[in-house]
């Protein structure tokens, strides 16, 4: 979740010539959509995008990382410009950059060219969503009315995340791979146009410095370990191509925390990490995010690579899936007020790795009900669990002025962590799948090794949950309650 700026409220004769309540929803809620659509949405498309362009396995990685590195980098950037420059300003400026990139991602003939345009739509997705956010804060007083519309805010995107398989797969089955990026365009076109027309402006009051420098340097720190554990499965851990994106990635992340620490408006104020709750639930969520995170994506390639599902039907697979996780988060803040919120993410955590392991036994002779639908539920149900209750822990220590950024700072963990958990098992599964040449006995032997490796980062972060996270039932629960 975006980080949540200070409400600036419109003036009531501000307020008097905004556009009705309704279609400013409409308006800032299509733009999550298609933000949060783009995560899910290229996962089923993978094996055309691959057989189009020609992508290696390890290649096929970066259509998802670009993206997701590029959004969690920008994030809190996005969000302190929408403060800064206007709230409307940075919509249309985020959104324009997003549709653009599709476009020419849509039109990509070089694995490059993709590669690239799924990057600049990584930032415009990043100074977008914040923005979707701070418009209904500010549009809308406190009270039920906000609620409601952060409440329709929330579901918009959920269900964005939710659908993303089915429409991959039913635009790859009956157009292209190439209509998983264009199909933004006319809807983006259409957002961008309601917005400059209708949309009123609004800005923080006070002045604010912007911390682009620290936004670069996590995203390339970041971009170089990726690029670096990916290098290692052809070249090995010794090579000079492994080690040197590996070294030259972290000398960038502590380049980033000196930055932040001297700093006068940081990105990332580091002085958050001394709270417990803020350091340990991030910890959590980086494990987590790198063993949940690449769930769709390994079974999108199995059950079309391997079992030899038609994008469609790869797509229409995913629905209990989809659905599991909208369960999990719909119901975790209830059960959350009765279990307390450690327990409430160990046991999601715990749910979810059940799952990883049953998915782990996947074979080349794997059936829908036994080797699909079964763990599927579990990993996403508890995923849905987990997140909810760690974002509650990571703000119920901090103070009120910091519980947007705080906010912000666990969904960035959570991106993060599943760029860098990515990474790791999609050079894993390469490995194994390398070593079996390519059959699709090996395949399967490949992506099942992924599951086993994320449950067992996945163990780790329970038990870092168990060991770190402050119990603290009652103040985390009133707080979510509330």
């Amino acid at each position: 979740m975006p980080p949540i700026a200070e409400s600036t409220t419109l003036s009531t004769a501000a307020r008097r010539s905004a556009a009705p309540a309704w279609l400013v929803m409409l308006l800032v809620c299509a733009g999550q959509f298609l933000v949060v659509l783009d995560v899910s949405v290229v996962n089923v498309a993978l094996p055309a995008m691959r057989t189009g362009l020609g992508l290696s396995e390890l290649g096929l990685q970066w259509i998802v990382n670009a993206y997701v590195i590029t959004f969690a980098g920008f994030m809190l950037l996005g969000g302190r410009a929408a403060d800064l420059f206007g709230r409307k300003r940075i919509f249309v400026l985020g959104l324009a950059l997003f549709t653009l990139a599709s476009l020419g991602g849509g039109l990509a003939q070089q694995p490059w060219q993709l590669i690239a345009a799924r990057t600049v739509q990584g930032v415009g997705a990043a100074v977008l969503s914040p923005a979707t956010l701070t418009i209904l804060t500010t549009s809308f007083p406190a009270g039920p009315a906000r609620t409601r519309a952060i409440a329709t805010w929330t579901a918009v995107g959920a269900g964005g995340g939710a659908v993303g398989g089915l429409v991959g797969g039913l635009l790859t089955e009956y157009l292209s791979w190439r209509w998983v990026l264009l199909i933004n365009v006319p809807v983006g076109a259409l957002v961008l146009t309601g917005a400059a027309l209708w949309l009123t402006e609004s800005r923080q009051g006070a002045a604010r410095r912007l911390d682009v420098p620290g936004a670069l340097l996590v995203t390339g720190g970041l971009g170089l370990v990726a690029y670096g554990i990916v290098q290692t499965e052809t070249d090995g851990w010794g090579a000079a191509s492994a080690l040197l994106p590996l070294a030259a990635g972290l000398v960038v992340i502590a380049a980033f925390l000196t930055v932040e620490a001297r700093a006068k408006a940081p990105l990332m104020p580091l002085g958050l990490f001394r709270l417990r709750s803020v350091s340990s639930a991030n910890a959590a969520m980086v494990l987590a995010g790198a063993a949940m995170f690449s769930m769709w994506y390994f079974l999108s390639l199995y059950v079309q690579n391997v079992l030899g599902y038609q994008p469609l039907q790869a797509g229409l697979s995913f629905i209990p899936h989809s659905l599991s996780i909208v369960l999990g988060s719909t119901v975790g803040p209830r059960l959350m007020n009765r279990l307390g919120a450690k327990s409430l993410a160990v046991t999601g955590a715990v749910i979810s790795a059940s799952g990883m392991v049953w998915q782990g036994t996947m074979d080349v002779d794997g059936t829908y009900l036994g080797t699909i639908l079964g763990p599927g539920i579990l990993m996403a149900l508890g995923a849905g669990l987990t997140a909810t209750p760690v974002a509650a822990i990571a703000t119920s220590g901090a103070d009120p002025a910091d519980q947007g950024l705080v906010s912000g700072l666990i969904n960035t963990s959570r991106q993060m962590g599943g760029a860098l958990g990515l990474s790791i098992l999609s050079t894993v599964a390469a490995s194994r799948i390398e070593a079996g040449h390519g059959t699709k006995a090996a395949l399967a032997d490949g992506y099942g090794l992924a599951f086993q490796v994320g449950s067992g980062v996945l163990l780790g972060s329970i038990l870092l949950m168990l060991l770190a996270l402050p119990r603290r039932r009652t103040d985390v629960a009133q707080g979510w309650r509330a």
